[in-house]
């Protein structure tokens, strides 16, 4: 709830209060992509070293010092800081609460139903935060919002040191650097080898690629086929955010118990697929508004979230706990190089395609993954996951 209410927030500020040029939110959005990008695998290999907990704590701490430092100036140098920092906060974070959930719960063959109920949440505070921050920084001003989120997520970091154990994670209490190295070794391999796992983040490349493409292109379209501009269309926004939200929860809840094995999560992954072709080409050919936005909430609401969230599932099962979040961190380096390759290469041809047709060829990616998918399974995928091999280079101590 926090981190999506203040993200909306801090957008408006850096446009409205900050003033900030095109060009100067590109810079930034570039800058926070390259340090998120170089700290993602070293912030997994952090959490399987020295302790979940600790890069979880870590992640709040880089957080709240983002959003102080939001708040308390509207100068270009201090805001493009702040979103490093946020990025960077996010490699510490990604991978390694799933990691710490699995270790403390110990109950793998229930982690489907926790991650999934993880998306679930993660859509209600992300509906929750846009609502209450929003009105927040009504009443008051962005700023006093924006810093005082940061404050709360130090409060928020402060009670998970106290309140959630670590009684399962065994630390590694020498030759650090040795260990470190063994497991970035044992993760990249089993992206490698593994051949689910090696499908999952093709497929992963393409939907992400797909996805920050999307995001950034339906709004036009929306635009070009009617959408009121001003504070009515901000309004328009926010409804259709929600309400994807609204449908994420609900597919979430429905698809969370057909998770709870490979076939299950491979049907589910490749009918999500077809979803978020249709959707996108929904959008991308609407004929008028209203077909338009529900291809939107249909991506934003199902196919998204349902991907992001199996994807999740399926690799968490796979991996052994000494490089569980290392492995996700390689799956979120995945998202990053689907973002910049694929967002690109469709970047370079929207200006002459125009926005409906740059986002019915992205909904070809979807068609792409799911070719992934059935190719991988004519050939056969592996019955047993190198993560389970005996460690490579090192183990904790």
């Amino acid at each position: 709830m926090l981190q999506n209410g203040w993200w909306l927030v801090t957008s408006l500020y850096m446009v409205v209060d900050a003033g900030l040029s095109p060009a100067q939110l590109l810079v930034i959005a570039a800058v926070q992509g390259v340090a998120s990008s170089v700290f993602e695998i070293p912030a997994g290999v952090v959490s399987d070293t020295i302790g979940r907990k600790a890069a979880i704590v870590t992640s709040h701490a880089l957080m709240a010092a983002a959003m102080i430092t939001t708040g308390l100036s509207s100068d270009f140098l201090p805001l493009m800081v702040a979103q490093v920092l946020w990025g960077i906060a996010g490699t510490f974070a990604s991978g390694s609460d799933v990691a710490w959930a699995t270790d403390e719960i110990d109950q793998p063959e229930r982690m489907h139903l926790l991650i999934a109920a993880q998306g679930r949440w993660q859509m209600i505070g992300s509906g929750a935060g846009i609502v209450v921050f929003g009105a927040l920084a009504t009443i008051l001003n962005r700023p006093a919002a924006i810093a005082g989120a940061g404050v709360l997520m130090l409060v928020l970091g402060a009670w998970f040191t106290v309140a959630f154990p670590e009684d399962n994670f065994v630390r590694v209490r020498k030759d650090h650097l040795r260990v470190a190295l063994g497991i970035a070794r044992r993760g990249a391999r089993l992206v490698v080898t593994d051949r689910t796992v090696c499908v999952l983040v093709i497929v992963t490349v393409l939907v992400n690629g797909a996805g920050d493409s999307f995001a950034r292109v339906y709004p036009v379209q929306l635009s070009g086929l009617g959408l009121p501009s001003g504070m009515s269309g901000t309004v328009w926004f926010t409804a259709i955010s929600l309400a994807g939200y609204a449908f994420a929860v609900l597919a979430l809840a429905v698809a969370q118990n057909r998770l709870h094995d490979d076939h299950g999560a491979r049907a589910a992954l490749a009918l999500s697929c077809a979803t978020g072709l249709i959707s996108f080409v929904l959008v991308g050919l609407a004929p008028n508004l209203t077909y338009a936005i529900v291809g939107v909430v249909i991506a934003n609401g199902i196919a998204m979230p349902l991907i992001r969230t199996i994807t999740t599932i399926w690799v968490n099962r796979r991996t052994a706990n000494d490089i569980r979040a290392t492995t996700h961190s390689f799956m979120a380096q995945a998202e990053y190089v689907g973002e910049i390759v694929c967002a690109s290469s469709l970047a370079g041809v929207s200006g002459a395609m125009g926005a409906g047709n740059t986002v019915a060829l992205a909904a070809s990616l979807f068609a792409a993954s799911a070719a992934v998918l059935a190719l991988a399974r004519v050939r056969g995928a592996d019955p047993t996951s190198v993560a389970h091999a005996s460690p490579v280079g090192g183990g904790a101590t």
